[in-house]
């Protein structure tokens, strides 16, 4: 879908500009306008120098290093950075955004290094790296290759600009990457939070454990909306099962283990955590994150720190944590259902253990990415941590399905709709162990269903209701 500049908005947006052209005539000094950045604010640029001026900014200020952020994240940063200028309050000319567009529409890429952000100034490098392509320079992804940014434009039948008064600044002023960053592994993150409660019904049904502790009463009790939400997830996923049913009376288990009994707690936490991430990102992916702001219909020009990333860099923080919570308890439920001494099941899940390991070693790798993650789930304010957490968590969730199918194979027993066809989705890329072989494909196999949707996509086939 092609994307483009409202007409309504560019006719705010080229009133904010007029603005912003009559204060570059002006005498008077205004910040980002006609004078230095930052701590050379008081310094006053002539007239003559005020597009020199927009052009050494994004110059100075490129200055990211690393490996290039992914085509997808450069679309949604190019696309959050043209959203937030036809809001009309940063002075730029309709000509900039539409450009913008253009580069969007003719995927014209720009190379935008991976670190040089903290978000404290707004993601000021990473902005510039985008920036520079606009007027012809920096570098660009051109049919998968590295290309002069101009070079990139020219293939595009696309032309350069030339930066008027203050347009330099308003294209890297504000939070676009983090955010960016954040709203797609926000997406993948709420995938997980719905995989979890798959895969961890599974597993549950695996080590033949009791619904009762998804009862609807006793989660009305606690009104966390996530808690209640996991709950019922649960019981939609093992209705109907006839293993449970089987183990209903006589099992002299008074209750299961934490990793299952409290899936909907923990589950549930998360997943509003999730929520409230998702509401702070919403909120910024529309606000003006400029500085200075323009008021056209009063030619009031206002500094400030809309700019400042603290908003979104807290709900990515909390996010990250959310995620590896995921993981943490997939881990503990892989461990239980791997252990032959608690799972009633055939140690490490092979029938012939000793000269087979099974799944021994899997475990050891879920174990190690949970570590992982909880190096990163310590509070730093790097929307990156929370794309690596949702990959390294994807990855345990993958390990604690193929887990969970094979322990149901060997019950050999009859699980609910909604597991059955989980299991069915997992067998379809991974068949059964009988004999050890490499399992790094088959988790990456399951990692990619999980990412796709397909897992999710399939149970909800049989269960509409599933949250």
């Amino acid at each position: 879908m092609a994307v483009g500049l409202d007409r309504a908005a560019e006719r705010q947006v080229e009133q904010a500009a007029k603005v912003v052209a009559q204060i570059a005539r002006a005498d008077d000094p205004v910040y980002g306008i006609n004078t230095g950045f930052g701590d050379l604010s008081t310094v006053r640029v002539p007239h003559d120098e005020l597009r020199a001026l927009q052009r050494n900014l994004l110059r100075s200020h490129a200055v990211g290093i690393g490996p290039p952020l992914p085509e997808d994240v450069v679309r949604a940063i190019l696309l959050l950075r043209a959203n937030t200028l036809a809001a009309g309050r940063s002075g730029v000319r309709a000509e900039v955004i539409d450009l913008l567009c253009d580069m969007i529409n003719r995927r014209v890429h720009p190379v935008i290094p991976r670190h040089g952000s903290v978000g404290a100034s707004g993601d000021l490098a990473p902005l510039a790296h985008a920036a520079l392509v606009l007027i012809g320079e920096g570098e660009a992804i051109d049919q998968g290759k590295r290309s002069p940014g101009g070079d990139a434009l020219k293939t595009a039948d696309l032309k350069p600009i030339e930066l008027g008064p203050k347009e330099g600044v308003s294209l890297i002023n504000g939070t676009q990457v983090m955010t960016a960053i954040g709203c797609l592994a926000l997406h993948d993150a709420e995938v997980l939070a719905t995989t979890a409660d798959v895969v961890g019904a599974m597993s549950a049904e695996a080590l033949r454990s009791t619904d009762r502790a998804w009862d609807a009463e006793l989660h009305a009790m606690r009104a966390h909306p996530g808690q209640n939400t996991v709950a019922a997830n649960l019981r939609s996923l093992m209705a109907a099962s006839p293993n449970v049913a089987s183990h209903r009376t006589g099992d002299p288990r008074v209750q299961d283990p934490y990793s299952v009994r409290c899936m909907p707690q923990v589950h549930g936490a998360s997943r509003d955590a999730l929520g409230y991430t998702r509401r702070v990102l919403e909120i910024e992916i529309n606000s003006v994150t400029d500085n200075p702001v323009v008021f056209a219909e009063d030619h009031r020009v206002v500094s400030g720190g809309n700019f400042h990333g603290q908003p979104v860099a807290i709900a990515l923080d909390l996010a990250t944590i959310a995620v590896a919570e995921l993981a943490d308890i997939s881990e503990a439920r892989v461990d239980r259902i791997t252990n032959g001494h608690t799972s009633g099941l055939p140690p490490f899940l092979t029938r012939n253990p000793g000269t087979n390991s099974g799944f021994m070693v899997a475990q050891y790798t879920s174990a190690a990415l949970v570590t992982e993650n909880r190096l990163r789930a310590f509070p730093a304010s790097a929307a990156h941590k929370l794309t690596d957490v949702v990959r390294n968590t994807r990855e345990v969730l993958a390990i604690e399905a193929l887990c969970a199918a094979q322990g149901l194979d060997l019950l050999e027993t009859t699980t609910g709709p909604g597991v059955e066809e989980a299991r069915r989705v997992i067998r379809e890329r991974s068949a059964r162990l009988d004999d050890d072989r490499s399992l790094s494909g088959d988790i990456a196999a399951v990692a990619d269903t999980i990412a796709r949707e397909v897992l999710i996509a399939a149970v909800r086939l049989r269960l509409p209701e599933l949250s």
